[in-house]
């Protein structure tokens, strides 16, 4: 699947060369500024992208979000308006080419004439990936989740304020503020997950995919996917059975999904071993609803602590 992606990328590129290149002086003039208000341009990828983003920025950019909050980031694809959007803007940040498997190609094909392109997780040590022996392509991928881990989320703010500050120096106070008060935030969520999961009965969680393999390492749990990186990945009978067998050893009642991805998988093997789904949420999206009734990244975070700590405990 992610071969034909690239496929269609490539495809894609070829449309828009034009249109990129007669927009190349105007992008290169007005890059800093938007809608004539004069605020640096950001634009970022998906909603923790957004949200670290946005937490730094303050009122002193124009943070946008190019993914929508329904769309699963992992199968998304820009339109030659997105990329069109992308080249107007001063910066854009993403979490890692391993999810966002589209930029290294959009990046090539903008060259001086786009942004600066930030990957978020640029400081971090990514893990290769769990749960992909049904992969098709045969070909190791690397595990792109650290926003999962609260403890990864503050060095993915780190860097983000490293390039906003560079793109925008005389605002480089604010920026610095901001992020370490936001820091301040997601150190005491780290210390509420370690302190919570500490004496938990037991460490082991089946989920959907492999998606919280840091948070797992982080707060010494254990991880057991029923598919790989990619939530659409159908595991194999012999997997099924395998995890099947392991989730009446340990007595786990939870199967977890997410919100984006289909539970049909999660519920036949919950239906099996008479077991309960729940949502582990892995913000890849979150809508503007949601954002309105106050929900971010810290407290949907709490949410998936009290749910770890509630079924670790059962």
């Amino acid at each position: 699947m992610r071969h034909l992606k690239k496929a269609n990328i490539l495809l894609l590129l070829s449309t828009f060369i034009l249109l990129l290149a007669g927009c190349a002086n105007s992008g290169n003039e007005n890059r800093t500024k938007d809608s004539g208000n004069n605020k640096m341009k950001v634009v970022t990828t998906f909603y923790p992208m957004y949200e670290f983003t946005k937490n730094v920025a303050g009122d002193k950019a124009n943070v946008q979000l190019l993914i929508p909050s329904n769309v699963e980031p992992h199968d998304w694809e820009p339109t030659p308006k997105d990329v069109a959007n992308i080249q107007m803007a001063k910066l854009l940040v993403y979490n890692s080419a391993s999810l966002e498997t589209w930029v290294p190609n959009i990046q090539k094909s903008l060259g001086k004439s786009g942004p600066t392109f930030v990957a978020a997780s640029n400081d971090i040590t990514l893990m290769k990936g769990v749960g992909d022996e049904d992969s098709t392509d045969g070909k190791e991928e690397m595990d792109p989740h650290v926003w999962l881990s609260p403890a990864l989320a503050q060095q993915e703010v780190k860097t983000i304020t490293k390039a906003l500050v560079k793109a925008d120096p005389k605002n480089k106070s604010y920026y610095e503020k901001n992020s370490k008060d936001y820091i301040n935030k997601l150190q005491v969520l780290d210390n509420k997950f370690r302190s919570e999961l500490k004496d938990v009965k037991r460490n082991e969680i089946i989920t959907q995919h492999a998606a919280f393999g840091y948070l797992a390492k982080e707060y010494n749990l254990k991880q057991v996917p029923i598919a790989g990186l990619s939530p659409d990945q159908e595991p194999s009978p012999a997997k099924l059975a395998e995890l099947k067998k392991f989730a009446k050893k340990h007595d786990l009642k939870v199967i977890y999904y997410e919100e984006l991805a289909s539970p049909k998988v999660a519920n036949t093997l919950a239906k099996e071993i008479g077991a309960k789904t729940k949502v582990l949420n892995t913000l890849e999206g979150l809508s503007k609803a949601d954002q309105k009734k106050g929900m971010d990244y810290i407290s949907v975070m709490e949410e998936n602590l009290a749910s770890l700590k509630q079924t670790l405990n059962e």
